[in-house]
Order: C-alpha cells, then structure tokens, then sequence
C-alpha cells in the first residue's frame, strides 16, 4: 500500500488572468478549487494511474472538512486528523498571456506536539513490511523541525520504504534518515549544496555524493522543462522534457512523485520507470490547477519519452 502523508494541506484556488499585473484591478476569466497540499496532489495522480494510496494528514475548520468532503467524493481513501485552526486556502494566479504562474499562499493552521505523535502512531500501526510512504511538501506551524527525520527513521523501521519530496531545512533534515529515494528539483538541490549545479553531470554528481554520505538508494532530480535525472547506484537515466501545452505547472513534480511512488510498488524497471513518470508529469502540466490527467493523456505520451544513459 501507498500512504501519502499532507501534514500542510490546503484547498487550492486556481484563478486564470490575462496579463496579470501588479498594482492594478485584475479580472479572473476562469476559477476552480481542487483539494490540494503535495501529498493529496500525489493520491490523486495514482488513483489515475489504476493504483491505491491512503492520504494522511492534519486539516481543521471548515475548509478542512470541504477538503475531506472532496476527497471522499473522488473516491480516494483517507485517513486525516482535525486540529484547531482553519486549513489554509492557497490562490494560484494563471497568467496564459504572460506565461506566468504565481503562487499565494496562506501559512495553515498550528498543530500540537500531540496531534503530530497521534497522527504518526496511526500511520505507524497501519505499516507493513513493503508498503511505501510519500512525505512531502511543508510543514504547518508548530511541528517540528526535524519531523521528516523522526518520520522518515520511523516508517522505515517499520519496514516501508519512505519517498522524500521536501526542501531546505527540511529536506536536510529528513536526509540524516537515509530515505529510500528523495525528488529535489535543480534548484532546490543547487540551494541545500550552496552551488549552482547547471548541467545533467553536475546534477548526477550531486546526487551521487548524497548518495554515498547518507546511503539513498536513489535520487530523482526533475529540472522543469528540460526533464529530470534518474539516479540510482550503478545507472543514471536522463529523460528530457516533453513538449506540451501547459495549462498549469502547479503540482507537476507531486505528479512526477505520484509515478515514482507506483512505479516502484508495481516492481517497474527504471527505463519503465523513466517513461512513466516523464508522461505523467508532463501530462498533469497539460491541466488546470491541480486536477490530475486522465490515464488516456498519460498513456498516449508514453512513447513519445526520449531518455539517455549517462
């Protein structure tokens, strides 16, 4: 089993405005409102892709129980908590003139100490030996800031494999864990490293030396339009990016997670791998806000991926 796990999730407002600009009265031609937070945003790529996941997290007030509200309707089993507070709103402002996507969003409810260890405890009693758990995104106010380290040593004892998608502090933190695999993007890498890492090598060699210190068995780099980089122990994969209209980039490396994540419980192999998840994050781009791309998208750009060894 999946478990994916949205400790900040949000209700994600996606609002499109032609040459959106700053300081003047802008007008929204189209709106809707997904229930979103990178965990969630994951789920609901795999339950496209035909796979099962359990989504997990911390929501409050009434924007929580719309959120809970839409998951159940889409069919995506969960299994949240409610803290005091009122789940945050984040607003998505689409620019197709401009070609520009900005994100606003809102800082979340705080959690206690409490409600964090009963959430873990839960997710801990319903592990078994081979499941997988996608950590990812930020966390609300109040939790603390080795949590993806205490989680990631945690579900791993329990014998899952832990999929980390965090960055900074948070990213560095959750290392000292050994996850099975990490996605940082280019330049969430280049950050954490203090370096600017500009080619497919520097990124690969990056990876190569977390690798080794912290004893990841994989790292994914996605790099925007120009693809992602697939490191593993032995082989490196570069996939570039496909073409596509975009519609939204909100949610496109949650998408390529998503992938990640199924492929690895269905026992693909890495060039499986590699195609599937460049298909369906380019797929998700193809969308509006954080809806996920129907499977018939996804299964029509899988040739279409062109990778390299490096």
């Amino acid at each position: 089993m999946i478990y994916t796990v949205t400790l900040n999730p949000a209700m994600d407002k996606t609002v499109e405005i032609p040459s959106f600009t700053i300081d003047r009265v802008n007008r929204i031609t189209a709106i809707r409102t997904d229930p979103g937070g990178k965990g969630i945003n994951v789920s609901k790529v795999i339950q496209k892709l035909g796979g099962t996941s359990i989504a997990a997290g911390i929501l409050g007030g009434s924007t929580g129980e719309a959120i809970l509200s839409a998951l159940k309707a889409m069919g995506l089993e969960s299994s949240f908590l409610f803290g005091d507070g009122e789940t945050r709103t984040n607003l998505k402002v689409v620019d197709p003139a401009g070609h520009t996507n900005t994100d606003i969003n809102e800082p979340g409810l705080t959690v206690s100490d409490r409600l964090m260890e009963k959430l873990l405890d839960e997710l801990l009693a319903k592990l078994s030996s081979g499941d997988i758990v996608v950590l990812s995104g930020s966390l609300p106010k109040g939790a603390p800031a080795d949590t993806y380290f205490t989680w990631t040593n945690a579900c791993q004892k329990a014998g899952a494999k832990v999929i980390l998608d965090a960055d900074g502090d948070l990213l560095a933190a959750g290392l000292k864990a050994s996850p099975y695999l990490i996605k940082p993007n280019n330049h969430e890498l280049s950050r954490m490293l203090g370096e600017t890492l500009e080619t497919p090598e520097d990124l690969k060699k990056a990876a190569e030396n977390l690798m080794e210190q912290y004893g990841i068995p994989m790292v994914v780099v996605s790099m925007g339009g120009d693809g992602a980089l697939y490191v593993t122990r032995g082989k490196t994969v570069c996939a570039e990016g496909l073409k596509v209209p975009v519609g939204s980039t909100v949610g496109a490396g949650d998408s390529l997670v998503a992938a990640l994540a199924f492929a690895l419980e269905s026992g693909m192999a890495l060039e499986e791998t590699v195609r599937l998840s460049t298909a369906t994050g380019a797929a998700n781009v193809m969308c509006s806000g954080t809806q996920a791309a129907e499977y018939s998208v996804i299964r029509e750009l899988i040739p279409k991926v062109r990778f390299r060894q490096l």
